[in-house]
C-alpha cells in the first residue's frame, strides 16, 4: 500500500475544501436554521409529536442524512471530475499507485468532507432542540457508511460525467428527491397504505428510518434491514468502481 500517495491525494482535497472554510461551514449552519424556523416553527406548531418525539427533534436526523448524502456524493464527483477535465488524471494514472489507493484518497476526503458537515449540523441543532441519542454508537455507525457509500456513489458519478451539468444531474435530481420523499421530515406510518407502499421502493428510506432508531430507538423498519440496505449500497458502489478501473470506462482515452 503507497500510504505516501494516499495521503497526498487526501491532503490536497482537503486543502481545497479548508480554502472555501466559511462557505463549507457556515452554509450547512443556515440551511439548518432555516429548516428549523421553517419545519420546526411553521409545522411543529401543528404537529407536536411523531412517534412520541417532538417534531422539532424528529426532524434532525433527516436533516443531517440530506446534508451528508448531497455533500459527500458532490464533493467526491467534482474531486474526481476535475482531475478529468484538465487532463491531470492521465499522470495520476501513470503513476506508481493502483486504483484502490485512488479511490482511497479521493473517497476518504470526500467521506470526511461529509462526516464533519454532518457533525457541524448535529452541534447547531442542539441548540434548538433538546436531543438525547439512545445509541451513539449505532448512530456512528450509519454516519460512517452512509459518508463512505456516497462518496463512492459520487466518485463514479464523477467518472460518468462528460461536463458540469451532467456533474450535478444525480444530486440534485435523484438524490435530494429521494431524500425528500423517504420520510427525512415525516413518518412513513403518517401516510395512507397505497403510498407506504411505494414509499418502501426508495432506497433511502431504509437508510434514514435506521439512524432515526440510532437517536429515538423508533424506525419504519427493521433496523437490520436497514444496515443490509446500507452495506449493499456499499458493496454495490464498490463492485461499479472496480470495474470501471479494470476496463477503463471514461479515464483512458
Amino acid at each position: 500500500m503507497n500510504w505516501q500517495a494516499v495521503g497526498a491525494i487526501y491532503r490536497y482535497e482537503m486543502a481545497r475544501f479548508f480554502r472555501t472554510i466559511a462557505q463549507s461551514f457556515l452554509s450547512p449552519v443556515l440551511s439548518t436554521s432555516l429548516y428549523f424556523v421553517v419545519f420546526g416553527t411553521a409545522i411543529g406548531s401543528r404537529i407536536n409529536e411523531v412517534e412520541g418525539v417532538s417534531y422539532g427533534a424528529f426532524i434532525v436526523p433527516g436533516l443531517i442524512m440530506l446534508s451528508v448524502m448531497t455533500q459527500a456524493t458532490t464533493n467526491a464527483s467534482f474531486g474526481i471530475y476535475f482531475p478529468k477535465f484538465i487532463g491531470t488524471v492521465y499522470e495520476l494514472l501513470s503513476a506508481p499507485v493502483n486504483f484502490f489507493e485512488i479511490v482511497l484518497g479521493y473517497v476518504g476526503a470526500a467521506a470526511t468532507k461529509a462526516l464533519l458537515i454532518g457533525l457541524v449540523i448535529l452541534a447547531t441543532a442542539t441548540l434548538f432542540v433538546d436531543l438525547t441519542v439512545l445509541h451513539p454508537a449505532a448512530m456512528v455507525a450509519f454516519l460512517l457508511l452512509t459518508c463512505l457509500s456516497f462518496a463512492l456513489f459520487g466518485f463514479i458519478i464523477g467518472i460518468w460525467a462528460r461536463n458540469f451539468e451532467q456533474l450535478q444531474l444525480i444530486p440534485l435530481l435523484v438524490v435530494t428527491p429521494l431524500v425528500f420523499l423517504g420520510g427525512a421530515f415525516y413518518s412513513i406510518s403518517m401516510l395512507p397504505p397505497g403510498w407506504q407502499t411505494v414509499t418502501y421502493f426508495n432506497p433511502v428510506v431504509y437508510l434514514i428510518s435506521g439512524f432515526r432508531w440510532a437517536f429515538f430507538g423508533t424506525s419504519d423498519v427493521p433496523v437490520a434491514l436497514s444496515l443490509l440496505a446500507i452495506a449493499g449500497f456499499l458493496l454495490l458502489c464498490l463492485a461499479v468502481v472496480w470495474a470501471i478501473f479494470r476496463t477503463g470506462y471514461r479515464i483512458k482515452p
